[in-house]
Order: structure tokens, then sequence, then C-alpha cells
């Protein structure tokens, strides 16, 4: 049964930073390329940061310099290391696998930046 479980999201002042977590399971990790999608209130869902099979990564321009992708394959988990942030920055994120034609997502974790 594959599972995509994010955490780490929440409550943070604007200039705080959060770590979020996507714990996979059910797929092999490491053949896919992973990806964190936010969507706003009243927005479509948008790409926020993806990093593939080999480490490579690419950011929206909103986030570049700020937010960081990270995968470790020995533990099947994609974080995304979010700094500076922005009541802009206020959404649901959404952890996503695509591989061999396969999307897979996760339930996603509210991100909420407010003094």
């Amino acid at each position: 049964q594959v599972q995509l479980v994010e955490s780490g999201g929440g409550l943070v002042q604007p200039g705080g930073s959060l770590r979020l977590s996507c714990a996979a399971s059910g797929f092999t990790f490491r053949t896919y390329v992973m990806s964190w999608y936010r969507q706003a209130p009243g927005k479509e869902r948008e790409l926020v940061a993806s990093t593939g099979t080999s480490g490579t990564t690419n950011y929206a321009d909103s986030v570049k310099g700020r937010f960081t992708i990270s995968r470790d394959n020995a533990k099947n988990t994609v974080y995304l290391q979010m700094n500076s942030l922005k009541p802009e920055d206020t959404a649901v994120y959404y952890c996503k696998a695509w591989g061999r034609g396969i999307i897979y997502w996760g339930q996603g974790t509210q991100v909420t930046v407010s003094s």
C-alpha cells in the first residue's frame, strides 16, 4: 500500500522557519521524482520545489533562496526546509511522488504564517 505522510506544518510568525517531512512507503522511493506543492484558499495548487532521482533540485521563483528541498533515500523521506516565511506562504503543503507514469499524493499539512 502506497503512503505519503506529511508532517511538520503549523503556525509560525513571519520571518520564522518550519521543516516539513514526507515519509514514503509502498514504492521504490529512490526511482521517483519527489515534489512539494501548495494550495492556498481560493487558489490553484502550485509547484514549490522538486528533487530528481539524482538529487537535482528545482524551485518556484517565489521561494528561491528561502526554501530548500532535500531527500534521504535511505529513510524514504523528502524534506522541505522553509526559512524567512511570509504570510503569502500560508497554504496546505502536499508531497507528490512521480515516476514511471504514476503519481502519488500525500494528504497535506497546513502551514500558517501569521503574527
